[in-house]
């Protein structure tokens, strides 16, 4: 294949882009993720050990090479990206993170038969386009959940954040993990599994913010804490640059049972084989597309 001098250019400037990218602070590569610009602390220093951030189109997270997990996804939802996640039909693809190293991330053999599902983080009902879903089911915005949590409680809470944020317009979201006790359990690969995750939010009209906690089992029990608290139990001050007085009191959150039995009393709409043609098309024109750029660098 010929290569021009200019396509040289671009496409090392793109490669630079690449292997440079994770090692720039969050906040600087996509500030407009976070609330205040300012992207969440960690106040625990073990937490900071081994920390990569990373930028996705949509979301951005911090992974740690210890725990082989992210310790936590950043978004900004808006009554616009909420509506047209919705029409995004959910493609599966779960895939390891070239960006991390390979002795630091988790592969798809480690979630193999280990009894926990792969929990997004920032989740994929969330995403606003095609390549912003195939984003996050990189493994790097992953983490081993406990299934009756994923796909009860916890789907439930995600509902209930997309509805707030049309509800209010714009809200920031932080959610995640909480590692607590002397006996964490990790599945293959040395991937650890949370004893907890949490969700935080920040409506910046009305200044309110507050955090879901749920612990990582069947349990289906789940509680507000403020973003005070919640710095105290997970060590990630997610907010950073929120006043006292948000920061002290947790806002009133939308009960997640309530949406699921909304959800109970809503149409469910059949896929058609249209449906089906569309979604395998799009699987294969994003495998093309990896291929194609594999093949390049």
């Amino acid at each position: 294949m010929l290569v021009t001098p200019h396509q040289g250019l671009f496409a090392a400037a793109l490669l630079l882009v690449l292997v440079s990218g994770p090692a720039a602070r969050a906040e600087e590569a996509c500030p407009a993720l976070f609330a205040t610009g300012q992207a969440p602390v960690l106040t625990n220093p073990k937490l900071a050990v081994r920390t990569v951030p990373l930028c996705f189109e949509a979301f951005a997270v911090l992974h740690s090479g210890v725990t082989r997990t992210p310790l936590y996804s950043a978004e900004h939802l808006t009554r616009a990206s909420v509506a047209a996640a919705r029409t995004v039909a959910r493609d599966d693809a779960f895939h390891e993170e070239p960006r991390l190293p390979a002795d630091e991330r988790a592969a798809l053999e480690d979630y193999v038969r280990s009894g926990y599902d792969r929990g997004h983080l920032a989740p994929a009902g969330d995403m606003p386009t095609l390549s912003a879903q195939a984003e996050s089911f990189s493994l790097a915005n992953i983490v081993p959940q406990n299934r009756v949590l994923n796909r009860g409680l916890w789907a439930d809470i995600e509902e209930s954040t997309r509805r707030l944020a049309t509800r209010r317009g714009s809200i920031f979201v932080v959610t995640g993990v909480i590692f607590s006790g002397d006996a964490v359990q990790q599945i293959k690969g040395g991937v650890l599994v949370p004893t907890q995750l949490f969700k935080a939010l920040y409506d910046p009209a009305s200044g309110e913010a507050g955090a879901y906690l749920a612990r990582n089992d069947d349990s289906k029990h789940w509680h507000a804490v403020s973003i005070d608290d919640l710095r105290g139990q997970a060590g990630i001050d997610v907010f950073p640059g929120l006043p006292a007085v948000a920061r002290a009191t947790a806002m009133t959150l939308p009960d997640p049972h309530a949406s699921a039995r909304a959800d109970e009393h809503r149409p469910r709409h059949e896929p058609t084989w249209q449906d089906w043609l569309q979604r395998e098309l799009h699987r294969a024109l994003r495998k093309f597309v990896r291929d194609v750029i594999r093949a390049i660098f």
